[in-house]
């Protein structure tokens, strides 16, 4: 998408990009990392998303006369201009020369470990930092919710219903977002043209509402669409829209057509799927599907499957495309190391806090993740790239350093990969691409052992400090608060 992102960001980041304008800071370079500290949704893991919409921003990050012309516009509470003239026109001329890498969007993650990390001048870091967390946290939640309510559906298509709900025109990179978490199709048409994934949808109660009666609604709608015809049959009688339909059915087979199925959108779904289903068998339309939908989540669909409900898909709207129940992942991004300029070394940085769950992990930061010979995951360890991770191949939990893991002898790969280099865009297309990501999805969750995946109260997946970086980090807070 075209947009213009450069101002898609708090007013504190460009007020710190003047200071550090000048405070002469702007060629002292840092390494920021993007992570979240808890499961969204209760669950076992997430499904990274968002660096798609990340690679747009890069590629298109601009001060444009407009944004200059607002910025210079805006005044101080104290009085006067909240900018100076010479900044604004560093600002102009400003290009990109930032190195982002990221894991591939439909990367299975936990907390504690990068998603993202920038380097570069310290200033762009800083720049990026609001658009790129706005991204990344709200599309790996969506994702992540697809990837449970798809779980749940336990095979059987799902279709993203949520732009009318949605928050905005955020609702566009939902939809895109929800397809790489494993929906099968949207039915927003936008995000099906700009990110080329599979749209469906048929037709609304006021269809049927439009007509002297049901019978003459879905038989009009069978002539416009013989070959996408769902009929929509709880507008005012389930029972008798199912029997309506199958008399559609029938005259649609003897006219060499399909029915291909109906859709109920109320009531009891699990009792009326099972009516449904025996009367378009009786009729001998077995090959007539069932779409259930109506505020639908994982929990319901888990629910009604138990139950025996028949149903060919689902359309899940409202609680997937606005993540319903947890409406952000909480992710952050923190200075974790800084050097004068790109030919020193870097010098580690980390936040204390009262909190202990606040404290960050110093360095250049990538991920390891460890496999067990059978291909399912072991642990992932968070490294410094600056430090080889030592023989021991031990991960220790930043939360406890008591809780440690053993991973020598593993196969593993590395995480992150590059998305940017000297500020321009190196992804290769398959890692912009919806429908691969969705497949890197699926992969990633067959790794997953079943105690990790199950929705409520999963087993914790190992994600530790390679020990060395352990002990790095249990130093530099132990001078940082004076007490060694």
């Amino acid at each position: 998408m075209d947009v213009d992102y450069a101002l898609l960001t708090d007013l504190y980041q460009i007020t710190m990009a003047q200071g550090y304008w000048d405070a002469g800071k702007t060629d002292e370079e840092a390494s920021f990392t993007m992570y979240f500290r808890d499961y969204p949704f209760k669950g076992g893991y997430a499904v990274a998303c968002g660096m798609a919409q990340l690679a747009d921003m890069v590629e298109s990050f601009r001060f444009g006369e407009d944004d200059i012309a607002y910025l210079a516009g805006l005044e101080a509470p104290g009085g006067g201009a909240l900018f100076e003239p010479a900044f604004l026109d560093y600002l102009a001329d400003l290009r990109l020369t930032v190195d982002i890498d990221a894991v591939p969007e439909g990367t299975v993650v936990f907390p504690h470990e990068p998603i993202v990390r920038v380097n570069g001048p310290i200033m762009q870091c800083q720049l990026l930092e609001t658009a790129l967390l706005n991204m990344v946290n709200f599309q790996t939640l969506i994702a992540t919710k697809a990837a449970r309510v798809c779980r749940a559906a336990k095979g059987r298509p799902v279709a993203e219903f949520g732009l009318r709900r949605a928050q905005g025109l955020g609702g566009v990179w939902a939809s895109r977002a929800a397809v790489v978490g494993g929906c099968a199709s949207v039915a927003n048409v936008l995000a099906g043209k700009l990110f080329d994934v599979p749209v469906s949808g048929t037709h609304a109660h006021s269809w049927v509402m439009s007509f002297d009666d049901e019978l003459t609604a879905f038989r009009e709608y069978a002539r416009i669409f013989p070959k996408n015809c769902v009929l929509l049959v709880d507008t005012y009688d389930v029972e008798q829209g199912v029997k309506n339909a199958i008399t559609v059915g029938l005259e649609m087979r003897g006219r060499g057509e399909r029915l291909a199925g109906i859709r109920i959108d109320s009531g009891d779904l699990s009792w009326l799927s099972k009516m449904a289903r025996r009367l378009l068998d009786e009729a001998g339309l077995e090959d007539c599907g069932i779409v259930l939908s109506n505020d639908l989540d994982e929990y319901t669909i888990q629910s009604m499957l138990d139950e025996g409900a028949s149903v060919t898909s689902f359309g899940v709207g409202t609680k997937l495309a606005s993540a319903y129940d947890q409406p952000t992942l909480g992710g952050v991004y923190k200075l974790s190391a800084v050097r004068p300029g790109p030919d020193a070394p870097w010098e580690a940085r980390l936040k204390i806090s009262e909190s202990a769950a606040k404290l960050t992990t110093p360095g250049v930061l990538d991920v390891r993740r460890y496999y067990h010979a059978d291909g399912t995951v072991a642990g992932d360890m968070v490294f410094d790239v600056n430090f080889e991770p030592d023989g021991r191949e031990i991960i220790v939990d930043p939360m406890d350093d008591l809780r440690q893991k053993k991973l020598a002898g593993l196969r593993y790969e590395t995480l992150l990969a590059p998305l940017a280099r000297g500020g321009k865009v190196v992804l290769a297309p398959q890692f912009r691409n919806a429908m691969a990501a969705q497949e890197r999805a699926r992969a990633g969750l067959d790794t997953l052992d079943e105690t990790q995946l199950r929705m409520l109260n999963p087993h914790t997946y190992p994600v530790g400090l390679e020990a060395g970086l352990s002990d790095r980090r249990r130093a530099l807070v132990a001078a940082l608060r004076g007490i060694e």
